[in-house]
């Protein structure tokens, strides 16, 4: 097993997270805690020449001091296949920019770690992917046609409406079976995006909150409860969805069962899935949060486990 010295992180610049729930930074900090040497770079700044892929990084040192918690070095132009480890972690959206980041980084996986696994990432966006488990979810529809969303809202009565590729609630509407602002919902989407909606069957249990279950290597190791707010249909913590802790029930529990050869087929090493009552409607697989608000409750170190089995792989 290779020993690790050098990690790189492909990530949203460090200067604009905010460290009290960033899974990144939980993350990175792990690894600056066992000696590796981090270094930082946005996705803008990869580069394929000559069949080797490049990237302008930064030595990066954390802190986990509200304010004051990095300190970057001067950048340098290097070679990612001289690193042991590539952190993949800028949020979506999900679009052709993230899509061609993966193929650059296919180039060098296996023999620089890239986690989570550049090409399956590729190729399991995070609201088709789970589709794969249709007895484990709601009600879902993925289309365009605006005839089929109200044939699927008549049959559901309420349903939620959004983007496929979106993230952290943005663009996710409630809409009742007597709405009338339907269409015009349909033409702004149709507008905003070129891609396919994704309608679901709306679960009243979401006001009880939907559950993040973290697994690492395809293993359930830690969950929170995200609660909704009073007047807000989404629960999601960028839109200001409130976190508790919780435990895993035994459906909860069948769902990762059923899930985790899948995940570990396609080196997910840390994925999130969504959970509403009975029914899972999502795998995070491009940079998935709440590591640290389990530990926040009391719950299991995830960072820690998540870079055993890192090391594992190595």
């Amino acid at each position: 097993m290779a020993k690790i010295k050098n990690v790189a992180v492909q990530m949203d610049h460090v200067s604009t997270i905010n460290i009290a729930g960033d899974s990144t930074f939980a993350m990175s900090l792990e690894a600056q805690n066992r000696g590796y040497r981090l270094f930082h770079y946005t996705p803008d700044r990869l580069s394929l020449r000559d069949g080797k892929v490049y990237a302008a990084v930064e030595p990066m040192e954390l802190r986990d001091v509200k304010g004051d918690h990095y300190t970057l070095g001067a950048p340098e132009r290097v070679d990612l296949s001289t690193m042991d480890v590539v952190l993949l972690r800028q949020d979506p959206p999900f679009d052709m920019s993230y899509i061609t980041s993966t193929h650059l980084l296919e180039r060098i996986h296996p023999r620089t770690l890239v986690v989570n696994d550049p090409a399956w990432v590729r190729n399991s966006p995070e609201k088709i992917f789970v589709t794969e488990f249709a007895d484990l979810m709601p009600a879902t529809l993925i289309t365009r046609d605006p005839a089929e969303i109200r044939r699927f809202r008549e049959e559901m009565g309420d349903m939620i409406l959004k983007p496929l590729y979106g993230n952290g609630g943005a663009g996710v509407f409630h809409s009742t079976k007597d709405d009338r602002n339907l269409s015009s919902l349909l033409e702004m989407f149709g507008q905003m995006f070129r891609e396919p909606f994704i309608a679901q069957q709306y679960l009243p249990d979401v006001r009880k909150g939907d559950k993040r279950i973290l697994l690492v290597d395809g293993e359930p190791v830690g969950a929170i409860n995200r609660v909704p707010a009073e007047h807000d249909a989404r629960s999601n913590m960028h839109a200001g969805g409130r976190p508790e802790p919780t435990e895993l029930t035994a459906r909860e529990k069948e769902i990762c069962t059923r899930i985790g050869p899948a995940l570990r087929e396609r080196g997910f090493l840390f994925v999130g899935i969504d959970v509403i009552g009975d029914y899972m409607t999502e795998i995070n697989v491009t940079s998935p949060t709440g590591i640290r608000e389990v530990r926040k409750f009391g719950g299991t170190d995830i960072s820690a486990l998540l870079w055993d089995a890192i090391e594992s792989k190595r």
